[in-house]
């Protein structure tokens, strides 16, 4: 009881609690059964993708192609569902996560065998991607006009009073629980992260890891693309338009080491949500998009200066007992 009370995930989930408790003062029904559960729903897709740059961030590295992978993907299935509406959408549902699969693939590709770093990488394919889709579309954009009612409402099915977008997300959460504590990918990934040197002694294949994690996190962007068009009914190039930040972001205040090694999926669910409900709640109590941006943004400082303070006390911890058994 006492390790739980002391995690970071317990205290970022009482925060979370407080938020909304808080705001349910100002403006009473914001904590209601149904707001709670749209709050969850518009926060879906955000935590499908924080797991996917948790695995990224663990080994050391960074994705910033996330959102730009997403909106290709997304336009890709768009233009197809608007050409032939026949097609049955489980199977563009695949075909997305096999192109977004395909994209992550290709910054792996980059970054394994060419060595070159995970930031240069998704950086230029960020903006490589985003060309793409202008050249795809021709500039123009794929309205709810063109897409078929069943590519719409698939994501919008509910079951046991939350809609199908919300029931992704637990069974991604579910999946990566078990790929991150019950397998030996998972444990290469935290292995990677915390020491690559060691990671190769004891047999691990340090470059291949860092490739499935851009599988992983390819394989989630092309999944959210599919998503994010059929809940906003719309494709374009500005599609999530900066939203690589917000990812980053979640895992930031989820407790994710920029430095590798350290986070776990519940934080990362936890610093999606921990975002969701403050851009509900700031809304709703009249606070200026001007501050919503600030307090976000405070909130990724002391984020990030709270796990650097955590990782140094793990560092002290280490010398210690070293030194006592010296």
């Amino acid at each position: 009881m006492n390790t739980v009370v002391k995690s970071r995930e317990f205290w970022l989930a009482a925060i979370v609690a407080v938020m909304i408790i808080a705001t349910n003062l100002r403006a009473p029904g914001f904590a209601g059964p149904g707001k709670l559960a749209g709050i969850f729903n518009d926060t879906a897709m955000l935590m499908i993708l924080a797991l996917g740059q948790m695995a990224v961030i663990l080994t050391r590295s960074i994705d910033l192609s996330m959102a730009s992978n997403l909106a290709l993907t997304g336009m890709i299935v768009a233009l197809i569902n608007a050409a032939f509406p026949g097609i049955p959408i489980p199977a563009l549902m695949l075909f997305a996560c096999l192109c977004g699969l395909a994209l992550g693939a290709f910054n792996g590709i980059l970054i394994w065998l060419l060595n070159i770093p995970a930031i240069v990488v998704t950086l230029g394919t960020l903006t490589i991607y985003r060309g793409i889709i202008f050249l795809i579309a021709g500039g123009q954009w794929v309205n709810a006009d063109k897409l078929s009612p069943a590519f719409v409402q698939y994501t919008r099915i509910e079951f046991l009073g939350l809609p199908a977008l919300s029931w992704y997300a637990i069974v991604v959460a579910i999946a990566f629980f078990i790929l991150m504590t019950r397998t030996a990918l998972g444990r290469a990934i935290y292995a990677v992260g915390v020491n690559p040197t060691a990671s190769v002694y004891a047999g691990i294949d340090v470059g291949r890891t860092k490739f499935a994690t851009f599988l992983i996190s390819g394989l989630l962007s092309g999944f959210c693309g599919y998503l994010w068009v059929s809940r906003y009914v719309i494709g374009s190039v500005e599609v999530a338009k900066g939203y690589e930040l917000t990812i980053i972001a979640a895992c930031v205040i989820g407790g994710i080491s920029i430095s590798g090694g350290v986070g776990t999926v519940a934080g990362a669910l936890l610093g999606a949500l921990f975002l969701g409900v403050i851009n509900s709640a700031l809304p709703v109590i009249n606070v200026s998009p001007f501050w919503q941006m600030a307090i976000s943004g405070a909130a990724i400082i002391l984020a990030v200066v709270l796990n650097a303070r955590g990782e140094k006390r793990g560092s002290r911890l280490i010398l210690r007992e070293a030194e006592a058994t010296s």
